[in-house]
């Protein structure tokens, strides 16, 4: 009686036009979604955080560039909550860190026995095998 002309099916939007990849929430923007807007209107705050684990209908997604530019409205507080599992940006005392490391890396082996090279070759008996710039080196309990 009241049944509808076309299926169930047909009217659901095909699958190939819905996206999994959720988009900024301001108009005209296609940009992927990066951080989660949420009012909290009885503190006059609003808290910018990690992208929501689902979409709620009072929240609103925002990509990389909306989200650095968001401002509240006077009188409001932006919180900005940052995510823990994010990798940090390296700092300059890393980047020193691992300049030394690659330094010490190219750094070429010293000899036993002085600047003539005279004494035992220990370190070519630790030494088990070569491939490359790849060595295999027996343990010293060894």
């Amino acid at each position: 009686m009241g049944e509808s002309r076309r299926g169930p099916l047909k009217s659901a939007v095909p699958s190939n036009i819905v996206s999994p990849v959720r988009r900024c929430s301001r108009t005209a923007c296609g940009r992927s979604a990066v951080a989660t807007l949420t009012y909290v209107y009885a503190d006059s705050t609003a808290v910018l955080g990690p992208l929501a684990t689902y979409a709620e209908p009072h929240c609103y997604d925002l990509c990389a560039e909306h989200s650095e530019r968001l401002t509240a409205p006077r009188g409001w507080e932006v919180v900005r909550l940052t995510d823990g599992s994010a990798p940090a940006r390296p700092s300059g005392d890393d980047l020193e860190a691992l300049a030394n490391a690659v330094r010490e890396a190219a750094r070429p082996p010293e000899r036993p026995g002085g600047p003539g090279g005279n004494g035992p070759r220990g370190a070519d008996r630790a030494e088990v095998g070569r491939r490359g710039h790849l060595r295999v080196l027996r343990s010293p309990d060894s």
